[in-house]
């Protein structure tokens, strides 16, 4: 592949591996597995690969964690990683993937939000950005209302005989479809999740400036809600036939979420935001919606609602539209910044001229 078209082939793929995320986790529901037990196995998953890759490479550079730097990981694992999942995941059980990787789309514009109320971004009223990002967040609100309110018709699935059908594996049977009530709350539930997702962004960029080691910070936070995720899980889940594993589509959804999603997917952005920077990374994640619209629909089945989809479209329209307004407020910041250094370098230039003329 050319060097140059190189970021965007990943670009693709990253979406690609988070569509398979939501499907194979949906499917796992779907055969009747804990999401609480999921996300314990996910996170442990997680850890066996990112402990021995930060050690082999940190064991000569890194300096010590101190206690207040541990304290404050293990409170961002546990609103970010350990909360976020378990709500997300429930929720996932209960709605469906093409809602999950809708609402994904909320969570720059609830980041931004979020950093609005601790002052850490602010808004300029009578700009175009300012404008385009509080539209952003009006935009989002809007499209979660009407994935949680409006079901509209529903469109039949591309593949009536699905990869995954959901029979239950385990004691448990499958998810039934659940009520009007229960819908609007699953919906909300995994708005909340996002909300705890964008929160932790916010408080992992606080802590990285403290210790600025990424490798070291994702392998102690994972760690962290591993340990948290199993007390989530022993209390959620006590009878303990729940937690054994099978060899099945649930199997295989812990291995790709803790391995594939966790080493691969991060490995790829990090890759990706060196070579391009965040927000080419960032346009792309519509795509994922796309992608698992039609996924959901081929391999489980899944009934794509209208609703599902304007509502949707709205999201990836906020995303869109705090995105463009951030890039705008970057743009103006460099001008000015650039025009603050031309005129430094005049002002040093004049200096200089006037102690010669002195001299002279």
């Amino acid at each position: 592949m050319d060097a140059r078209l190189k970021p965007y082939g990943v670009a693709i793929i990253i979406q690609l591996i988070y569509t398979g995320m939501f499907i194979v986790s949906k499917a796992a529901f779907d055969h009747g597995m804990s999401s609480y037990v999921f996300v314990f196995y996910r996170q442990a998953a997680g850890s066996v690969l990112l402990l021995p890759l930060a050690f082999l490479r940190n064991r000569r550079t890194a300096r010590s964690m101190s206690f207040m730097v541990l304290l404050k990981l293990f409170f961002c694992a546990l609103i970010g990683v350990t909360l976020s999942l378990n709500l997300y995941h429930v929720s996932l059980k209960f709605t469906s993937a093409t809602v999950a990787s809708a609402t994904d789309n909320s969570a720059p514009a609830i980041t931004f939000f979020l950093a609005l109320l601790l002052r850490m971004e602010h808004v300029k009223l009578k700009s175009w950005s300012g404008i385009a990002k509080l539209t952003g967040v009006a935009l989002c609100v809007t499209g979660v209302l009407v994935i949680a309110f409006y079901t509209g018709p529903g469109l039949s699935p591309v593949n009536h005989h699905r990869a995954f059908a959901s029979h239950a594996s385990g004691p448990s049977p499958p998810v039934a479809n659940p009520t009007r009530g229960a819908w609007v709350k699953w919906t909300f539930l995994m708005v909340v999740a996002n909300v705890a997702w964008s929160l932790w962004i916010v408080m992992q960029a606080a802590v990285l400036k403290e210790y600025p080691n990424k490798m070291l910070v994702t392998a102690v936070q994972c760690v962290f809600s591993t340990m948290q995720s199993f007390v989530v899980a022993a209390v959620a889940e006590r009878d303990f036939s729940r937690w054994k594993l099978r060899l099945d589509i649930s199997l295989l959804a812990i291995f790709y979420s803790g391995f594939v999603v966790i080493g691969a997917a991060y490995y790829l952005q990090a890759w990706c935001v060196e070579m391009k920077g965040p927000v080419f990374l960032a346009v792309w994640t519509p795509l994922c919606f796309v992608f698992t619209m039609f996924c959901s629909s081929f391999f489980l089945g899944e009934i794509v609602h209208l609703g599902s989809i304007l509502g949707g479209v709205l999201l990836v329209g906020g995303f869109y539209s705090v995105l463009w307004g951030k890039s705008k407020e970057s743009r103006i910041d460099d001008g000015a910044q650039e025009d603050e250094q031309v005129q430094h370098k005049k002002h040093a230039a004049k200096d200089k001229e006037g102690q010669d003329h002195e001299m002279g």
